[in-house]
């Protein structure tokens, strides 16, 4: 690292590329050292905003160059893993927008060449650095909520249509990544539907159900065909529950004491009285951290520690897996599909992390 700083080099300068090589150049711990994108337009024009960071239209040689230590990457979805596999030969640490790979094979690839060469492998699952979620997993783990009943979100809006990956892939990736990380099981099953509305594009929304070894369940409705846009999720568990929207500028998150409570006759036990309960309602205070600000620490520190990263190679594993399996459920006309169970040893690696 020159000067004490991580030579950042980032791949793709179109959508996100942008927001990348602003956090990364305000990070004290890091120097953007060059961009490489197709378009020498795009690569004009962050010429201008940051004249010190090198442009090439050649991926090649950003891989080439000593002074980089780590390669963001910010392209469409099909280029990721030739852009991962090629930056973790060069010995280079590397930083995936989502999903990390078209495949769980592709990421099992990608996975195994990071361990091989001792690199730091993590996909950019933005949300799990938000300060909202960050602290809705403090309250599921204190047990604030009790039991967890269900998770029910609806992530929609009008675009923006992808050509390479369907709705489920850019949206419910997010609240997939979310699940994976607030809840402490892991989704045993996966049953999907989706609709196309555009010829020759692929789904446009779809309604996804994860279903778990105990009483929780998941329900996730992506849109990309939806008048206004939402951001909204429920969490339901045995003591109270949460609204969580994203579109609130400050209170994102409210817990509610409410919920039931059920009481048994003592002449008949299989009688149940049904009680409701209305308390308070308490918005904790949400601190306005950009989350891409503290991805790009969280990456920064698990380069130069070997920590596992909270959103590494295997939380992209276990995403793809479910992706992958709603995608066959949708084929199917929403037959569920059977996941695959967490690998315990990796596991136990990345909750030591």
């Amino acid at each position: 690292m020159r000067d004490s700083q991580l030579g950042i080099g980032v791949v793709g300068y179109g959508y996100w590329g942008p927001n990348l090589v602003r956090n990364f150049s305000v990070n004290p711990a890091t120097r953007v050292v060059s961009v490489s994108d197709l378009s020498p337009g795009r690569l004009g024009a962050m010429k201008q905003l940051y004249p010190a960071v090198e442009t090439t239209t050649r991926y090649e040689d950003l891989l080439k160059d000593g002074s980089i230590d780590a390669i963001a990457i910010a392209t469409p979805v099909h280029t990721h893993y030739e852009l991962a596999m090629a930056a973790l030969r060069a010995g280079k640490h590397v930083l995936v927008e989502k999903p990390l790979a078209a495949s769980a094979e592709l990421v099992t690839r990608l996975i195994d060449e990071a361990d091989r060469r001792g690199l730091t492998l993590m996909v950019d699952h933005t949300f799990l650095y938000t300060p909202a979620v960050q602290k809705i997993r403090e309250l599921l783990l204190n047990r604030e909520l009790g039991d967890i009943y269900y998770y029910d979100s609806t992530r929609a809006s009008l675009g923006l249509f992808q050509k390479d990956v369907n709705v489920i892939w850019d949206l419910a990736v997010h609240d997939i990544s979310i699940i994976h990380h607030i809840l402490d099981e892991a989704p045993v099953a996966v049953s999907a539907t989706g609709s196309c509305h555009v010829a020759g594009s692929p789904e446009n929304m779809a309604h996804i159900t994860l279903f778990f070894a105990n009483a929780c369940v998941a329900h996730v409705s992506v849109n990309w065909l939806s008048p206004v846009k939402v951001r909204q999720t429920f969490i339901g568990g045995s003591k109270k529950m949460i609204v969580y929207d994203d579109l609130e500028p400050t209170e994102k998150i409210k817990l509610y004491d409410k919920g039931i409570t059920l009481d048994a006759p003592p002449e008949d036990a299989h009688q149940f009285r049904i009680g409701y309960r209305a308390g308070d309602m308490w918005a904790p205070h949400i601190a306005p951290t950009e989350a891409l600000q503290t991805e790009v620490e969280h990456f920064v520190d698990c380069v130069r520690t070997g920590i596992q990263p909270i959103s590494g190679g295997i939380s992209a594993l276990r995403v793809i897996e479910v992706l992958e399996a709603a995608s066959r459920s949708i084929a199917a006309q929403g037959k569920p599909v059977l996941l695959k169970q967490p690998h315990p040893v990796r596991e136990r690696a990345r909750v030591t992390a």
